[in-house]
């Protein structure tokens, strides 16, 4: 099946099957990141999350760079009121992803840093080949990070090693993020968009219900009240138990273990 692609003017996004690929596509710029391309990526992604036959996407940029953070160009040329409403709109546009009805796997395909890195902040699992490297540099710049760099890092990495990142902009090779937690896996650059692909396709099969209740119930456990995360749990497997897929899959697997526990003799 040919992938359905529809074409911004600064990433595309292509659809196959269950799956969606977004490819950033300033590779000239290391796709940093502008307004215009903020405002696409926010559409694009809100699109994704309410779209019911996209199961699972995979986020990438193309070139040497994933998300070389935001233009820096145009920041310098920002007004007080322009910057004031770049900074809101990122607001969205990271909580469209973080957010997503979907999981969202990362794709790191090189630098990630800055805004780039605050994206990959927000996804559900994060895939880096050997040579990618992320940071949150903006201390070089007398600035912090402003999409949720603070916030979500030591959440994802220990206030420790937070503020090691962010009061140093050190820009680290990505299999230091593995340690940490925060890339699942490093892979050959070869490898990389067929690794990211594969485990789209892996969930995107499962019930959709099921992966968007997990997505939840993990972001909750991060930052949420164990005691409001365990009733959101319960509740969410009581709607999946009492399912038509939840049922069918539970009565399937009883009767396969009855059937082998009978050949399997006294």
């Amino acid at each position: 099946m040919q992938p359905d692609v529809r074409a911004y003017q600064t990433l595309t996004v292509e659809t196959s099957g269950r799956l969606a690929v977004v490819t950033f596509r300033r590779g000239d710029q290391l796709n940093a990141m502008n307004r215009l391309m903020q405002g696409e990526i926010t559409e694009a992604f809100e699109a994704l999350s309410q779209d019911a036959s996209v199961g699972a996407i995979v986020v990438t940029g193309e070139g040497r760079g994933f998300m070389a953070g935001a233009d820096i160009k145009e920041y310098a040329a920002q007004t007080g009121p322009e910057f004031d409403t770049f900074q809101t709109a990122g607001t969205r546009m990271y909580a469209a992803i973080e957010n997503n009805r979907k999981p969202v796997i990362a794709a790191v395909n090189g630098f990630a840093l800055g805004g780039g890195m605050e994206l990959v902040l927000c996804c559900d699992i994060v895939i880096a080949n050997q040579f990618a490297k992320l940071g949150l540099p903006e201390i070089k710049l007398g600035l912090i990070p402003g999409g949720g760099g603070t916030q979500r890092s030591v959440a994802r990495l220990g206030r420790n090693r937070a503020n090691l990142l962010l009061m140093t902009g050190a820009i680290v090779p990505a299999s230091e993020f593995a340690a940490a937690g925060l890339v699942n896996e490093i892979v050959d650059v070869d490898r990389l968009m067929p690794r990211a692909l594969e485990l789209a396709e892996m969930i995107a099969a499962e019930p959709a219900a099921a992966i968007e209740g997990l997505k939840k119930l993990t972001a909750h456990a991060v930052s949420g009240d164990l005691a409001d995360g365990l009733a959101m749990e319960r509740d969410i497997l009581g709607d999946l138990y009492r399912s038509e897929i939840g049922q069918r899959r539970v009565r399937e697997f009883a009767e396969r273990s009855t059937t082998k526990a009978k050949k399997a003799g006294p």
